[in-house]
């Protein structure tokens, strides 16, 4: 799969479970660790997990290894790390006070 059916598929899987709020940021010029990052937000724990499990399910089935997993307990901010692809799920009030696309959009 190309870069940008992998990408699509993760925000497809993403809002499969009702995430708010997709954005992906390129970052390839900005950093040489990553090159994008795909945020979403949810309303509940819950569903910020739901978020998570379904786009892990997802991508291995697109063959994607997932390098890294954090927040997966606390559910308030999961990061799923790839490698070439960083994803965010937080928590509305997570994503309202880190604002993390304005603070890498530029």
């Amino acid at each position: 799969m190309e870069v940008e059916e992998l990408l699509s598929l993760a925000v497809e899987a993403a809002t499969a479970k009702k995430a708010t709020d997709p954005v992906v940021l390129a970052t390839v010029h900005l950093t040489p660790v990553f090159d994008y990052f795909l945020i979403c937000s949810a309303q509940t724990k819950t569903q910020v997990r739901a978020i998570a499990d379904h786009l892990r399910e997802e991508l291995a089935k697109a063959g994607l290894s997932l390098l890294h997993a954090e927040g997966v307990e606390e559910a308030a901010w999961i990061l799923l790390d790839y490698g070439w692809l960083v994803v965010h799920i937080m928590l509305q009030r997570e994503s309202d006070f880190y604002q993390l696309e304005r603070l890498w959009h530029d």
